[in-house]
């Protein structure tokens, strides 16, 4: 596996769960990060426990702008991007009868239009340097019917769709896409699912770690050149828990 020494990961949704994991295992790999966030504090926190001169971007990636601006700040300042993981994101699951609409539009923001804008600039950048690395963070709930997760569900199927067509598109530049897809995974989110008086799916289906779903993340991003990892799926193991 490459060693990712001097390389420029930028990942964002850093600032907990499986972002904040990723964020580690690239960083433990000898990659340079740029942590993105909305929450400043805790992004400036990540980035002093992680050291090797880590970089804070705080901006909301569900803006239409944002992709625009942290793409310009990378190549700004480091004058590349080797590693993009498009990891921020959200989910509110109910059934048609308690389904929020006015959460639609922040979830397509940020599940899957952030995912294509950033995707897409950075592709772009890659490809004129002849290499780089896109990772999408998905789900197995993109290959999931079942009540209540349509929307969610939905979203990360296009992302899993547009994230394969660029992969084909890219192939032979340089330019690898992966997508990681992982089960149940502790995270805000659920806290999240709590707090609203949703029952948590961490409740009933034995959860991974955060750190679990980073492992495949660095998998993917210190492949060898002669690859390019498609997908990798990620569930618990029950007789682990």
């Amino acid at each position: 596996m490459e060693n990712l020494e001097g390389r420029i990961a930028i990942v964002t949704g850093a600032s907990s769960g499986i972002g904040a994991a990723s964020a580690g295992a690239l960083a433990e790999a000898g990659a340079t990060l740029v942590l993105v966030a909305r929450r400043a504090d805790r992004l400036t926190a990540l980035a002093d426990e992680l050291g090797r001169d880590s970089t804070v971007f705080a901006a909301d990636m569900a803006d239409p702008d944002a992709p625009q601006r942290l793409h310009d700040f990378v190549l700004g300042r480091f004058g590349r991007a080797d590693i993009l993981v498009n990891n921020a994101g959200m989910l509110h699951a109910a059934p048609i009868d308690a389904f929020d609409l006015d959460q639609l539009r922040p979830m397509i923001a940020i599940n899957y239009e952030a995912v294509v804008r950033a995707s897409t600039l950075f592709a772009r950048t890659m490809k004129a340097a002849g290499r780089g690395q896109i990772i999408n963070i998905s789900s197995i709930g993109a290959n999931i019917t079942a009540p209540g997760v349509g929307v969610y569900g939905g979203l990360k199927r296009a992302l899993e769709a547009f994230s394969d067509c660029l992969r084909v598109e890219l192939a032979g530049s340089g330019v690898k896409v992966g997508i990681v897809a992982p089960g149940t995974t502790s995270t805000e989110i659920f806290e999240d699912m709590k707090a609203r008086g949703q029952p948590s799916w961490d409740s009933f289906i034995p959860p991974m770690q955060p750190q679990d779903v980073a492992e495949a993340v660095a998998i993917i991003a210190r492949q060898s050149a002669r690859t390019n990892i498609a997908r990798i799926q990620v569930y618990a193991d029950a007789d682990s828990h």
